[in-house]
């Protein structure tokens, strides 16, 4: 009995495990939360009603543009989809009926051990009696009246055996009738199982579609206009109070690993950890000793290698992270450095290395552009330009700026109380100001900077790792649903 009971536990615990992973941890897997957007994103996903027609699924999910028009839809099984199907009703009832027979079962194992409880008390009472008789047959002349009234008492107490032995040779019989009745169960119960693992492999296969109809789908969402800056999240307490830290900005890059390098003057060591956990906890990290010290917090790691303005000059150091060399190093033509124009905090934050979806930057300024903002488009092999900008905002007014979708984003204080106060969108080569308010929690920001991967903000801010969340304004591209 224990081997279809267990096949049974087994089937009804993978169809409520199934069940609820079609309602719950599915669109999650694909990203259709219908309360949450994907962590740094500004991606929303609205909930529909009407019926789709592929296979019976419904449509879950859509992501629409701001005008509220329908960029793409997602298809899903509606919620009690499992509950309804067929074979869920059929273990159900099969269900049923083991439960049935397992309570039958468990009253004639009561019964049994009550009978066999009986028997051993009886069976002592045969032997007496048998023991007496045979006593009596050796030796007549023992044989009294109350003898045999002894004798005949202990028979009489014998005599129930006989139904307790037919209420056993009857419930013999329902057993084997159990038996039978267990290994068709067990039967059908090998046949729906088998039937439950090809569902799950359909619905593997489904979800496989789902996430690259997905993946599809957000590539149709463009760049867009920040909109606004969630409360930071504090990643890490660790180093002084001026340092960066940041993982690679390269979109498709499935690298993990995360950076720091602690100071902005003379610095030459740079910590590399497998993960955000092992950054987050502090273990299991490496330490790269560059050829070259760095000036600044304005350093960033794409496609793998580390960029960095070499200390006391106006040169870009590319330091490939896996090979441990230098790949290549140029002069930013006259960029000024050692602290003629940097940030309003200071810090030899002259040179500030960025990276967004359309590649590598560098913000930096000249005394020919008398202090204002020069923002660069650089090679990431040569480090050549390819075309620079003139924002006309003067650099020691900036607290901190990132770049996102080619618009340059600057603050205007690196202490408490600041805020987005000016754009420079190299698309128009147009400027505003705004006011975008953000948590500056520990009051001293010294390195701001942008993923476009993560599309979050990552901050050092005084001695603290933070990370910022980000809503966009998204455009939206031409998308046909196939």
């Amino acid at each position: 009995m224990s081997v279809p009971m267990l096949k049974m536990g087994l089937v009804l615990s993978t169809m409520a495990m199934l069940t609820n992973w079609m309602s719950q941890t599915l669109p999650r897997l694909v990203g259709l939360d219908q309360t949450v957007a994907r962590l740094g994103t500004s991606e929303k996903f609205i909930s529909v009603v009407y019926p789709g027609q592929d296979e019976g699924w419904q449509v879950f999910g859509s992501v629409s543009d701001v005008g509220g028009k329908c960029v793409c839809r997602l298809l899903a099984p509606p919620l009690n989809h499992c509950r309804k199907e067929p074979r869920t009703t059929r273990l159900r009832q099969i269900a049923e009926h083991v439960q049935n027979v397992s309570q039958y079962l468990e009253m004639l194992d009561w019964r049994t051990s009550r009978d066999l409880q009986h028997i051993r008390d009886t069976e002592k009472k045969i032997i007496g009696v048998e023991m007496r008789v045979k006593t009596a047959l050796n030796n007549p002349r023992t044989v009294t009246d109350k003898v045999l009234q002894d004798l005949e008492q202990s028979v009489l107490e014998c005599i129930p055996l006989r139904a307790v032995l037919a209420r056993f040779k009857s419930e013999v019989l329902k057993v084997e009738v159990l038996k039978r009745e267990m290994e068709r169960v067990s039967s059908s119960l090998n046949q729906e199982q088998t039937h439950t693992y090809s569902s799950v492999h359909q619905l593997e296969q489904r979800e496989i579609q789902l996430q690259s109809r997905l993946h599809t789908c957000a590539s149709s969402i463009g760049c867009g206009k920040l909109m606004g800056i969630s409360n930071p999240v504090t990643i890490r307490s660790f180093g002084s109070r001026f340092g960066s830290w940041m993982m690679d900005s390269m979109i498709s890059s499935s690298d993990e690993r995360v950076w720091s390098m602690d100071g902005y003057f003379k610095g030459k060591r740079v910590f590399e950890y497998r993960s955000l956990r092992d950054f987050t906890t502090g273990h299991d990290f490496v330490v790269h000793q560059l050829p070259h010290p760095w000036s600044g917090t304005g350093h960033v790691v794409y496609n793998g290698s580390l960029y960095y303005n070499k200390h006391q000059t106006n040169v870009i150091v590319c330091y490939h992270l896996l090979s441990r060399s230098v790949l290549t190093q140029r002069t930013l033509s006259h960029a000024a450095y050692n602290n003629t124009f940097p940030y309003s905090w200071g810090g030899s934050s002259d040179i500030d290395l960025m990276a967004d979806e359309s590649g590598l930057w560098a913000v930096y300024t000249t005394l020919m552009h008398g202090g204002n903002m020069v923002l660069s488009r650089l090679d990431p092999v040569s480090l050549e330009l390819v075309r620079s900008w003139d924002t006309g905002f003067p650099k020691r007014s900036a607290g901190e700026a990132f770049i996102v979708c080619g618009s340059l984003y600057v603050t205007d204080s690196h202490l408490n109380g600041a805020k987005i106060h000016f754009v420079y969108h190299t698309d128009t080569e147009m400027y505003e100001y705004t006011q975008i308010p953000f948590h500056n929690l520990y009051s001293h920001i010294s390195m701001m900077d942008y993923n476009p991967r993560e599309k979050v903000l990552y901050a050092w801010n005084n001695g603290h790792q933070v990370i910022y969340n980000i809503t966009l304004l998204q455009e939206v591209k031409p998308f046909t649903d196939t």
